[in-house]
């Protein structure tokens, strides 16, 4: 029987590493762990154990430790479009190249009166990373990525008039605890313009949580999951011209009402106060909306 590889890659895995900037007396750092993976243009060093075109995954860590001394470091988007450059141009052999970076949540301590010159706080409310992936000949394509935003609602959330068949054991649900942990992903347009990928990433997040939660008075009512995850995808589109398609997953991480009534002495025939949290199994729900003339 004949075989074929089909696809290929190697690399270095999540490579740690913290740089600071130093201007003058404040300090800023970044923190971040990278992945780098090579494809080559021949399959020698897989079908006939020919290492000579191999670029040591030891090399790829040194070549990421020494364009962030080099050049900085300023959004983890810029960082692996440096790299997608720098290994198709250093070697020409690479076919395509894909860099994975996640970022380590610091954020500056605020002291009595003023943000701290150089004194650092982890606040893990969500996660950044991105994706950056290019071919030779071709443009570079981004993703950034967003993870781990857990969200809770007490009320106005309610879950009704889905399947009713011999299989349904579900009650409706007028008035339920809503929570979730968002992961987003989305992939910017392909264009020579520069973009602010900070200010993105910034209003992706603040799109979750508007369309999750609402005003601060009344908020916003959520018929389902699915409503809220896909109107927050149309409000990314709409303000972000920047960003060709969204991927939102959004688990529903259900609080379910202890009950209480089977201690009629001490107890309570209704329960709106006392929840028992149930991570698995959960609901899981997914989409992907792209614009209309979106190509990869």
């Amino acid at each position: 029987m004949a075989y074929q590889i089909v696809d290929s890659n190697y690399g270095k895995n999540w490579v740690k590493l913290l740089h600071v900037t130093r201007n003058g007396p404040e300090h800023t750092i970044r923190e971040w762990e990278v992945c780098s993976e090579l494809t080559l243009d021949s399959k020698d060093d897989y079908m006939s154990g020919d290492n000579s075109a191999i670029i040591a995954t030891d090399s790829q860590k040194n070549t990421i430790y020494l364009l962030a001394k080099n050049h900085g470091l300023t959004t983890p988007e810029e960082f692996g479009l440096l790299l997608c450059r720098h290994f198709l141009a250093q070697y020409s052999h690479v076919n395509r190249v894909n860099i994975l970076i996640k970022q380590h949540p610091w954020s500056r301590i605020q002291a009595a009166d003023a943000p701290h010159e150089h004194a650092f706080v982890t606040v893990r409310e969500a996660e950044r990373g991105c994706q950056v992936r290019q071919l030779r000949g071709q443009q570079a394509t981004v993703w950034a990525e967003l993870n781990g935003l857990q969200v809770l609602k007490t009320t106005q959330s309610s879950f009704v008039n889905f399947v009713n068949d011999e299989y349904r054991s579900l009650p409706d649900a007028k008035d339920r605890v809503f929570s979730t942990v968002v992961s987003a992903r989305w992939r910017y347009v392909c264009s020579q313009r520069p973009v602010d990928y900070d200010a993105c990433w910034s209003a992706v997040r603040e799109a979750i949580l508007e369309l999750f939660a609402g005003p601060a008075r009344g908020g916003i009512f959520s018929p389902s999951v699915q409503n809220t995850l896909y109107l927050t995808q149309v409000r990314v589109l709409n303000r972000l011209p920047d960003v060709a398609e969204i991927e939102m997953v959004m688990p529903n991480k259900h609080y379910f009402s202890v009950d209480l009534s089977k201690f009629p002495r001490v107890g309570s025939a209704t329960n709106d106060e006392v929840f028992l949290p149930v991570d698995k199994p959960s609901g899981n729900i997914r989409c992907v909306l792209a614009r209309a003339n979106s190509k990869l």
